[in-house]
């Protein structure tokens, strides 16, 4: 298990991330991590898709080729109960926010930061669509579809008028003309870069 003083972190831990054969870096990501059997999804709102934690791989290529930089600020929507928010945290520094609409996965998700003295990280329980959404990078690992995920899309283009952004979708074509891919090194991840200039 990580302790709040464990050295792995930033370079350190991206070495030893590498170091591990690509199969089992998931299964050492959940025991680094402390995370142990996952809870039954609940009852779902329409567009929502059940829990499915993503693969440390392409974790990793986000941080690595968004760049994700200490200053900015990760938002994962629909951050089930972490392991992007937290893994992203620890190799960057950057501040991190997950926002999951079921609540046991909340629930354990904020016990294991408190256990893992992960102080600029956090973990909303709410309904994506009814959140402010404010950060640099937003990830998004097919966590919804239809008429949510265009809910969505349309709030983030909101902030990207205001600010620059970057949007990661895992296993998911965003089709929006604001929004401009970018191939990573990862085969199921896209970094979407803005099309227009903020003002």
């Amino acid at each position: 298990m990580l302790e709040s003083a464990n050295p792995l972190r930033g370079a350190a831990l991206l070495e030893r991330l590498l170091a591990i054969p690509p199969r089992e870096r998931d299964a050492w990501v959940d025991a680094l991590l402390g995370f142990e059997d996952v809870p039954a999804d609940v009852e779902l709102p329409r567009g929502s898709v059940p829990y499915l934690p993503c693969g440390v791989d392409a974790i990793i290529a986000m941080v690595r080729e968004v760049p994700l930089e200490r200053d900015d600020v990760l938002v994962d929507l629909g951050s089930g109960l972490g392991r992007v928010v937290m893994l992203a945290h620890l190799l960057s520094g950057a501040g991190a926010r997950g926002v999951e609409i079921q609540a046991q996965l909340v629930e354990r998700a904020r016990a294991r930061c408190v256990a893992l003295g992960l102080t600029d990280v956090s973990f909303i329980h709410a309904n994506v669509v009814d959140v402010e959404l404010d950060g640099s990078v937003f990830f998004l690992y097919a966590p919804f579809n239809g008429p949510m995920l265009g809910a969505v899309l349309s709030r983030l283009e909101d902030v990207a008028r205001r600010r620059r952004i970057a949007v990661c979708a895992v296993d998911l074509e965003l089709d929006v003309p604001w929004l401009s891919p970018r191939k990573t090194s990862c085969a199921s991840l896209v970094v979407y870069e803005l099309s227009f200039l903020t003002t």
